[in-house]
């Protein structure tokens, strides 16, 4: 879930385009246009984008399930699939090997798709292939992890990693921001990844605000072992801790192993990403884990949706400039006990 170039919208922007793509894309239903206009290069007034239009063929391409907001990506995007019955969508097998996925995409051009939906398992490395799917006509779909070139994808949708951090800091500035002495400890992901950085920094930076900062730090991997074998470190290096934030609700199984091994319920923890799993810890009331802030594992069903409306030459309605934006960016709420209801029904399991 990497990110290369961090650009944000407001926080008015950031709701009112996630109520967009996660819900109907027009409140203002209009004839849908024909199939000869649906390939003119001007988008159609935007009518109702859930009528059926011209069958096109999405191609997707996404990095192996082997986490569970991966997994959770590439459900979404086969749902979409299946909802609309204009959409003949083409997934192939998740891969984590560069190479493959590269080739995954340059066969979709060479197939004629109409439009590719890509989370890259390296969005740099498959820049130059992404630009050649446009280049031939194609638009792409860029989800989660940003190539490195604005010609790469027609639209990129984004999770907010920076927000997440602020999102946490704040919860437990909320709960602790009257304590100075109060220890917070931070169990990052994988350090070398921009994604990280910009978790990190956000909290830190929310800690900032209440005067609280991160006391003990380290960082495990986005597994359940490695967040098992950071924990157990963290948990033996501070002997008396306030608060958690942990980066990822997949490591986090791992977390709260070690956290039962060592004995320890002393503090409470913030998770990240939104499992299922976590906030299941959430409703049960009796758990360390308070809240954690959701990282939308609908991105890419989000792009496959807007993927339809690109290939179909269709617009956005509810926007006052209609066409499709170039970028768009998920919000991070979150999750507690008194919301948590809202938020588990679609939460993906760890």
């Amino acid at each position: 879930m990497s990110r290369f170039t961090p650009r944000y919208l407001s926080a008015a922007a950031l709701i009112s385009v996630t109520l967009m793509v996660s819900g109907c894309l027009s409140n203002d239903p209009e004839e849908v246009e024909s199939e000869d206009d649906a390939g003119a290069s001007a988008a159609e007034p935007a009518g109702d984008n859930a009528e059926p239009g011209e069958e096109v063929v999405i191609g997707f391409s996404g990095p192996a399930a082997g986490h569970g907001w991966i997994g959770a990506i590439t459900e979404g995007a086969q749902a979409q699939g299946e909802e609309f019955e204009d959409i003949d969508l083409r997934v192939s097998e998740g891969t984590d090997d560069v190479n493959e996925q590269i080739s995954q995409i340059e066969q979709f051009i060479n197939d004629g798709v109409d439009a590719i939906v890509v989370l890259p398992f390296d969005g740099a490395a498959l820049t130059e292939v992404a630009t050649d799917a446009m280049e031939a006509g194609i638009p792409v779909v860029n989800v989660d992890r940003e190539f490195s070139s604005p010609f790469a994808a027609r639209t990129t949708i984004l999770g907010d990693n920076y927000g997440m951090g602020v999102s946490a800091g704040n919860y437990i500035c909320e709960q602790l921001g009257d304590q100075e002495d109060a220890v917070v400890a931070e169990i990052a992901g994988i350090d070398s990844l921009p994604l990280t950085q910009d978790r990190s920094e956000g909290f830190e930076q929310a800690l900032s605000d209440c005067g609280l900062e991160v006391d003990n730090r380290v960082a495990a991997d986005f597994t359940v072992a490695g967040g098992e074998s950071a924990a157990a470190n963290l948990l033996q290096a501070a002997p008396e801790i306030d608060a958690i934030w942990n980066h990822d609700d997949d490591q986090g199984v791992g977390v709260l192993a070690a956290i039962e091994n060592a004995g320890r319920d002393e503090f409470f923890m913030v998770g990240g990403a939104g499992s299922a799993n976590m906030m299941r810890e959430i409703e049960s009331g009796d758990s360390v884990v308070e809240a954690t802030v959701v990282y939308p594992a609908s991105q890419a069903a989000d792009g496959v949706r807007l993927a339809r409306l690109l290939a179909q030459g269709r617009a956005m309605g509810d926007l006052v400039q209609s066409d499709v934006p170039r970028e768009i960016q998920l919000y991070a709420p979150v999750v507690t006990e008194e919301n948590v209801d809202q938020y588990l029904p679609d939460a993906f399991e760890s």
